[in-house]
């Protein structure tokens, strides 16, 4: 059964916080490390919680998610194994929103309305699915609606025709992409991502959100001002990268953990 107040609406009634969403690939290096993390992120600050789906042809990713992907299919992930997930994180407790990223082909492989019905069933609250354009998201829109679970809009700095319609139809939050091109950590943000998020905001009663190249907490703490939340993935997955080996054994990953929890823990406490 789903919530009566979706967990991202109930999140972000309160607009005078702004709110921390890291990104990590389900199954990288493997999935109990994944619970190990997931558990971590929300303790260093995460406010919703983004898992990522590994796909063979990860069009928005770069090469840092990339990787994560490979690494999460040599270990045979798939959706599935993301719900369960979602699942074994509501069964230990965890209230935070959680948001599945994935793509359009593993979604109507596993059919629409069972994948939502099963995004509700399971405990997730939204879904990111970056190469679903809004003219053709529909059925997607329509079974999400049924089931009480929001599809994230994506919109982008060359979307400057379309940033009234997505931010129109956007529901749960409005995912502001902060640099063009693909996923990935960038040593600067673009000097005109401020007018570009005002535009946005003016176009939308949805919160906003802003993601893709943010890594730093200096970064963070930049766009702030800008936006209801900050998105960070590739770093994040560079520094389980950094640790993939220790976090794959039972004797060492405890240790692994913490520091990836400190790192996260840093980006997040840029936002107070």
């Amino acid at each position: 059964m789903t919530a009566t107040v979706n967990r991202i609406d109930r999140l972000f009634a309160d607009r005078s916080r702004k709110r921390f969403i890291p990104f990590i690939t389900v199954g990288d290096p493997t999935l109990e490390a994944t619970y190990q993390l997931a558990h971590a992120l929300v303790e260093a600050g995460a406010d919703i919680l983004e898992l990522g789906i590994p796909y063979s042809d990860p069009l928005a990713d770069g090469p840092t998610i990339q990787r994560a992907s490979q690494r999460a299919l040599a270990n045979g992930i798939s959706i599935q194994d993301g719900l369960e997930l979602v699942a074994r994180l509501r069964s230990s407790g965890m209230e935070t929103a959680l948001v599945l990223f994935t793509y359009v082909n593993p979604v109507l492989q596993y059919g629409i309305g069972r994948f939502f019905a099963d995004l509700a069933k399971y405990g997730a609250d939204g879904v990111v699915i970056p190469d679903l354009p809004i003219e053709e998201n529909g059925p997607a829109v329509a079974a999400a609606q049924k089931y009480g679970i929001h599809v994230i809009s994506l919109v982008a700095p060359t979307s400057q025709s379309r940033i009234r319609t997505i931010g129109e139809q956007a529901t749960g939050f409005l995912y502001c992409v902060s640099s063009l091109g693909v996923t990935g950590a960038r040593a600067s943000l673009r000097d005109d991502l401020a007018d570009f998020l005002g535009r946005v905001k003016a176009s939308t009663k949805a919160p906003t959100a802003v993601g893709f190249g943010i890594s730093t907490p200096e970064q963070v703490r930049a766009v702030a001002p800008h936006t209801d939340g900050v998105i960070v993935g590739s770093a994040i997955v560079l520094e389980i990268e950094r640790h993939a080996e220790q976090l794959k054994e039972p004797d060492q990953s405890a240790e692994a953990v913490a520091k990836i929890k400190t790192f996260v823990h840093q980006l997040a406490s840029a936002l107070q």
